[in-house]
């Protein structure tokens, strides 16, 4: 346990945010992992093709789940930042039994409808059925993702990063593990690396379990706390917890129509932009995992009713971004070009040119967006649900309204300077929201002090 109301502000988002940037990392390995062991073991580009396919679908139900558990480890971290532990025993009981509930709802929909959507998506006939093979094993499987998911936020939110890190490199560690033995061994195809994820979720949401039980007396709870669950703390949970996501998930929407757009400039372009998505991505994770880190500090203080240390939090957690973004900004533009020659290998001059055109453009504008992140996820553990979704839906309206005016017009440059437009118009949205509600904290706080 970690307790984020005292101490060195800076150290302590630093603190948090690393062992949370290391798993990201690892998880972003694990998926050029994952690509690399059924482009090489089955050697059937149909099978590479079935899981691309579905990606998105999955991108899209995986961001709900993830939005939602972070949602709830808000209230259960203002919780403990009160120092409220029956409060927080009650949150912890109904962030499991909601999170519960939501993930049989999302598998009987999923399941129900998943060849449909497959279909809807325009899926070569050719690989339906291995596509449609493979999300239904994901999806049956996905009480334990969502498991997995709520234990990790529920340990973030009183302060441990290190553990669901450790848990999460097991996961991926038997999941390599289980693909090469499913496809190598029994070659069982896209069947094989759907079971090894299953399996690895299984595992790794065990293993929070048993860590809980065993090291975190705070969090165990009783009969009493799920008896004790009341209307007011479903309702300040689920509003929380969906409204983030609901976030995430317009936010994959909005990429899959911007993808869309893409994909109609060529597949040079398609491939060009893939390859410079996947360095960029890189480089924003650390501002992602800021924005992260903010938000279990925020709700903890805002918890403690600590206002003052609640401002400092953001300021020092946009400073940190700054200080990312400038370090990403002046490697990119120093050695850029010579990292997309690595990753994409000789002969290939066009597609580098244009994947290079694509960070210049894209790269000088992450001050505003490791603003933004921080900003979204700072206002959930503020209470504010509604405007970072607001923030979300107008990032989704940004990306339809440049995937028609834009990109017919300017081709691929659209495509380009589409998300940092709407980085800039998100963040003066947050940043006014923002100073709105921190007065209103403010002036809270000072008629407290004032009757007291």
């Amino acid at each position: 346990m970690k307790d984020l109301t005292k101490g060195n502000i800076t150290k302590l988002i630093l603190l948090f945010a690393v062992p949370v940037l290391i798993g990201n990392i690892f998880q972003q390995f694990y998926n050029l992992a994952d690509t690399a062991i059924i482009g090489n073991m089955l050697g059937d580009k149909d099978a590479i093709a079935a899981v691309g396919a579905v990606s998105p679908v999955m991108s899209l139900v995986i961001s709900f789940i993830n939005g939602l558990a972070n949602g709830f480890s808000i209230v259960i971290g203002r919780h403990f930042g009160a120092k409220d532990m029956k409060q927080l025993k009650r949150s912890v009981a109904g962030t499991l039994v909601l999170g519960l509930a939501t993930s049989f709802v999302l598998t009987v929909i999923s399941l129900a409808f998943s060849e449909t959507i497959i279909r809807i998506l325009g899926t070569p006939e050719e690989i339906i059925k291995a596509a449609n093979t493979y999300i239904t094993i994901i999806f049956a499987g996905m009480t334990f993702t969502m498991l997995y998911n709520l234990f990790s936020g529920i340990l973030r939110a009183i302060g441990n990063t290190l553990m669901p890190l450790v848990f999460l490199g097991a996961a991926i560690v038997i999941n390599v593990g289980l693909d090469i033995a499913f496809i190598g061994i029994f070659n069982m195809g896209v069947e094989g690396t759907a079971l090894a994820t299953v399996i690895s979720q299984i595992i790794s949401a065990i293993l929070c379990i048993i860590y809980i039980f065993r090291k975190c007396p705070v969090l165990k709870v009783s009969k009493d706390d799920f008896k004790n669950i009341t209307k007011a703390d479903a309702l300040d949970l689920y509003s929380t917890g969906a409204a983030m996501g609901l976030m995430l998930s317009i936010v994959s929407i909005g990429s899959v129509i911007l993808q869309s757009a893409i994909n109609g400039l060529g597949k040079d372009t398609i491939a060009a932009h893939t390859l410079a998505r996947k360095i960029s991505e890189m480089f924003m994770l650390p501002l992602s995992t800021i924005g992260m880190a903010a938000s279990a500090f925020i709700s903890q203080n805002i918890g403690a009713g600590e206002i003052e240390r609640v401002k400092k939090g953001i300021v020092r957690s946009i400073m940190l971004t700054c200080i990312w973004s400038a370090f990403t900004i002046i490697s990119v533009y120093l050695f850029g070009d010579v990292l997309l020659k690595l990753i994409a290998g000789s002969g290939k001059d066009e597609i580098i040119s244009v994947s290079w055109y694509y960070l210049k453009i894209n790269t000088p504008f992450y001050f505003v967006l490791g603003v933004l992140l921080v900003m979204r996820n700072s206002m959930q553990s503020m209470g504010m649900k509604v405007i970072p979704v607001i923030s979300s839906i107008i990032e989704l309206l940004g990306k339809f309204l440049v995937t028609v005016l834009l990109v017919p017009y300017f081709d691929y440059f659209g495509v380009c300077i589409a998300e940092p437009l709407i980085w800039i118009v998100m963040t003066i949205w947050l940043v006014a929201a923002y100073v709105l509600k921190i007065r209103s904290f403010s002036l809270k706080s000072e008629k407290a002090v004032s009757l007291g």
